[in-house]
């Protein structure tokens, strides 16, 4: 099967993906020019303007959603904490009201933020914390996860996360939402779609790995040696190569200066900077040396792993964090299938046997 590859399913004016040239634009902006300039509430309001308040009233009223929101970890039993945290976020964000309106489409933004850092909390034996409306997004999200106050690069650097994964042109998350939206079935049922997509080793449960991967280095000097290892026996090397990109993911710039700016704040653990350096060259030059015919460069789960690890997210977390950010570009592509579009119904070709 194709996988629909250059098949065009949608007409947007939210996001486009020029693989080619390596860009990413963002309702006009490239990514370049929001990263570490707009905060994520800005962005949404880019995205999802014609659904969700602007301005100081989205701020506000994106805080006491995410108190909301919070009244749901009251249902969080030994089954939900049984599962993953992608799943237990799932299921948590379940049970939340459908609908096409401003309030479920502020409850949707909000609940990942809230729902993540109490999942990890719980799993770890640890009280969750409620959130403080006051507080932008990011700041909330980790004051959930640390129990304390973040730094003001720690914020920085996860309001760049969520800012540079808020959407990315017709992946399978946000395709998923769209077909879901087409139906009418409202906005929760159609990120509940995109979630579950989202879940998909082949799509946003990536990241994990590049860490299994820095930890089996585990020094500088063992780097081309253990990655020449995995490539003569045909494995794939994590946070290398993407389905549209020909040449480096922008994605990968924007997080990797995230990066220099926590290290600059002494937020970050150098030794663990310095292998991810020394695995990241040593992987582009074996990758051309030994897979020329490929294009094979820095992904965004390469630096995602590194980033959401040194703000004290655990592995199990990195799916769910993917989704608090990429929930907004999949509200803004619901809205938009529903305000624009049509029932998504394309057409396959039968191969099976014929009918007597």
């Amino acid at each position: 099967m194709s996988g629909l590859d250059d098949v065009i399913a949608a007409e947007t004016m939210l996001s486009e993906v020029d693989g080619a040239n390596g860009r990413l634009v963002i309702c006009g902006y490239r990514l370049d020019e929001l990263a570490g300039s707009k905060s994520y509430e800005e962005v949404l309001a880019l995205l999802a303007g014609e659904v969700l308040p602007r301005g100081a009233a989205l701020k506000t009223r994106l805080g006491m959603a995410r108190l909301r929101a919070f009244a749901e970890v009251a249902w969080l039993d030994e089954a939900i904490l049984a599962l993953s945290i992608t799943e237990g976020l799932r299921a948590l964000m379940a049970r939340l009201p459908d609908g096409e309106d401003a309030d479920t489409a502020l409850l949707l933004v909000a609940a990942p933020a809230v729902f993540v850092p109490a999942l990890a909390r719980r799993k770890a034996g640890q009280a969750a914390i409620a959130p403080d409306p006051a507080l932008g997004h990011a700041a909330d999200m980790l004051a959930m996860l640390k129990g304390k106050a973040p730094s003001k690069a720690e914020v920085e650097a996860l309001d760049i996360y969520l800012v540079t994964v808020s959407d990315h042109g017709l992946n399978a998350s946000t395709f998923a939402a769209r077909v879901v939206a087409s139906t009418r079935a409202g906005y929760t049922s159609a990120v509940l779609a995109a979630l579950g997509a989202l879940k998909g080793p082949l799509h946003g449960g990536a990241p994990g790995p590049v860490l299994d991967m820095l930890d089996a280095v585990g020094t500088p000097e063992r780097a081309n040696s253990w990655l020449t290892g995995e490539l003569a026996r045909g494995e794939r090397l994590m946070g290398f190569g993407h389905r549209i990109y020909r040449v480096r993911d922008p994605r990968a710039d924007a997080l990797k200066g995230a990066l220099t700016r926590l290290g600059a704040a002494g937020d970050m653990d150098a030794d663990r900077v310095k292998l991810a350096e020394v695995v990241e060259r040593e992987a582009l030059a074996l990758l051309r040396l030994k897979k020329p015919d490929r294009a094979l460069d820095t992904n965004v789960e390469f630096f995602t792993a590194l980033l959401l690890e040194a703000l004290g997210f655990p592995r199990d977390a990195f799916t769910g964090v993917f989704a608090a950010g990429r929930v907004g570009g999949w509200l803004a592509h619901a809205h938009e299938q529903v305000a624009n579009g049509r029932l998504i119904r394309p057409q396959s070709r039968y191969v099976g046997p014929k009918a007597a």
